[in-house]
């Protein structure tokens, strides 16, 4: 597991999950809150986020970037704090619960129970002490949603950037005009470093790389 802090509040979690990927959690340590973007593969994902956080006691915010199951299996772990997503997450989380488990239980790292988020929103949320907002960005998935930190100027993409610098294009569950619309909108917010859930941190460059690419094969 490799740590890295990025610009000044801003610390990646990277795991190498067994069967060949890597697989990031994003701490963003804001005024009045922590938020933890993902929860990983269950509660021994989230146990060097919740080391790291020992001595601070401010409150925890989770927020789930969609209903994949590599995103939500440590939900359980934060019982006692508010859990973020768009509305359709939450709704695909309990309807796919089943099936996930069944399907990629053989990953599971610790313990997991459904935990479903307790605040859902449609278009935006937003933390002003803390200069967090939450947008819905649709792309890899039709609940998909991403995290900016306006201080730092770190967006969590969430899965809307591919697994590898050679695989930016991501999976997409959703419309591609979806994504490509969400992308146009990434290219409009004000950040540096872009954080994904599976790729290294890149640069706000890698936005217009993946429309070109998009826009080259319509």
């Amino acid at each position: 597991m490799k740590i890295e802090k990025i610009k000044n509040r801003n610390v990646l979690f990277t795991y190498s999950v067994p069967k060949g990927w890597d697989l990031n959690l994003h701490l963003i340590k804001g005024n009045k809150y922590n938020f933890i973007i993902d929860t990983g593969l269950g509660s021994l994902s989230v146990e060097p986020i919740k080391k790291y956080l020992e001595d601070d006691d401010k409150p925890i915010v989770v927020i789930n970037t969609h209903y994949h199951w590599d995103h939500i299996w440590g939900n359980s772990s934060f019982k006692d704090s508010v859990i973020i997503s768009h509305k359709l997450c939450r709704e695909m989380i309990e309807s796919n619960w089943e099936e996930m488990m069944q399907k990629w239980k053989d990953v599971l790292s610790g313990e997991t129970e459904m935990s479903l988020p307790c605040m859902t929103f449609e278009n935006e949320l937003y933390f002003p002490e803390d200069k967090v907002r939450i947008i819905y960005t649709p792309g890899h998935t039709v609940d998909s949603i991403s995290v900016i930190d306006e201080e730092d100027k770190v967006l969590n993409a969430g899965d809307n950037i591919g697994d590898t610098v050679d695989e930016i294009i991501p999976s997409l569950y959703c419309e591609k005009n979806l994504y490509i619309d969400t992308l146009i909108k990434y290219s409009k917010l004000d950040f540096e470093f872009c954080v994904s859930g599976h790729n290294v941190i890149l640069d706000k460059s890698v936005i217009e790389r993946i429309l070109l690419l998009l826009t080259s094969k319509i």
